[in-house]
């Protein structure tokens, strides 16, 4: 399966597509997924790969669900493996991403 890419998108992040009564609740759970609860965080050549326990699949699903409005040039990736084993999700950046470009790794949770 190829991997789709938009390089016309914007890379800029819009808080305001996730719905204020649930905006402080994602950026508090971003803040946690990313920066705590990662059982290994390892930096890619495009990106950021994070493994976490199977018993989180619904907080990293649910994040993944919100950013994805938020920040709609990243490519998420999401590997449940078998047996309940661990969950690996990736975020890859956009081709013409610098490194001030904002990451869902890069401290950018604030309050807006």
């Amino acid at each position: 399966m190829d991997r789709q890419t938009n390089h016309d998108l914007p890379i800029a992040c819009d808080p305001a597509a996730i719905d204020p009564e649930v905006r402080s609740t994602h950026l508090s759970a971003a803040e946690q997924l990313l920066r705590h609860d990662a059982v290994e965080v390892q930096e890619l050549s495009d990106g950021y790969a994070f493994r976490y326990t199977a018993e989180q699949y619904a907080q990293v699903t649910q994040f993944i669900a919100n950013e994805r409005l938020c920040c709609p040039f990243f490519t998420f990736t999401l590997e449940v493996t078998p047996a309940h084993g661990p969950i690996l999700t990736g975020f890859v950046l956009p081709y013409k991403a610098t490194p001030r470009a904002p990451t869902p790794y890069s401290c950018r949770w604030r309050r807006y």
